[in-house]
């Protein structure tokens, strides 16, 4: 009786032995492992670990409050096909990738009922004080062709602006006239979809490659 159940102890450690070293596992019999491999892949790498001093970690936190703060679309130009492409690689270093784009857009002829140019000696600040006298607001011209000169309304068509101009006639303001702003043209316009304030102080950074053209919200 002792021999038999020494010999059932040694069959069955053996079996343990050979269940425990999965020797047995073609025969479907073997220690579940458990294995998650997607953890070793996920595992934070010892050499990409970097130590921030006070004064870093705080430039982080204010960079982390500014991204997450409220967003604003703005937009600038028109630019022509030659500043558009300066501008794009001042951008490429100043801004992030996908948060900013400089795309074709359409715009329409402009007629404008203007005054001007300004005789030597008369001032913009003087000549829109007068109008301002007058109730009529009046902004200096863009077109550098027409400078110095006031802009006292805008219009798409030749027709529009004439009726205006006809308005005005009576209220007896020296040098008005009707004349074409600008064509119908292709040009660049920047685009930034959602500006933060660390990207508002980047584009202040960059100002020189706006050509002039001041950042204003997307309509």
């Amino acid at each position: 009786m002792l021999r038999l159940i020494v010999l059932l102890l040694l069959l069955a450690n053996g079996l343990y032995f050979a269940w425990s070293h999965r020797y047995l596992q073609m025969y479907g019999f073997a220690p579940h492992t458990s294995s998650e491999p997607q953890r070793v892949q996920q595992q934070i790498k010892p050499d990409a670990v970097q130590l921030l001093t006070a004064a870093e970690l705080k430039k982080v936190e204010a960079q982390l409050l500014a991204d997450a703060g409220p967003k604003e679309c703005l937009q600038a130009g028109p630019f022509s096909d030659e500043e558009a492409a300066a501008l794009r690689r001042v951008l490429n270093e100043a801004l992030p990738a996908g948060g900013w784009q400089v795309d074709p857009v359409k715009v329409s002829a402009r007629w404008v009922v203007y005054v001007g140019k300004l005789a030597k000696g008369e001032t913009l600040a003087k000549k829109t004080a007068d109008l301002a006298a007058l109730g009529i607001k009046a902004i200096p011209v863009a077109n550098p062709d027409l400078q110095p000169g006031l802009v006292l309304a805008g219009f798409e068509t030749e027709a529009a602006a004439k009726a205006e101009l006809a308005r005005l006639a009576p209220r007896g303001i020296r040098g008005i006239k009707v004349l074409q702003e600008r064509q119908a043209a292709t040009v660049q316009q920047l685009r930034v979809p959602a500006a933060t304030e660390a990207i508002k102080l980047r584009l202040q950074d960059v100002k020189a490659a706006l050509q002039g053209h001041g950042l204003k919200s997307c309509s």
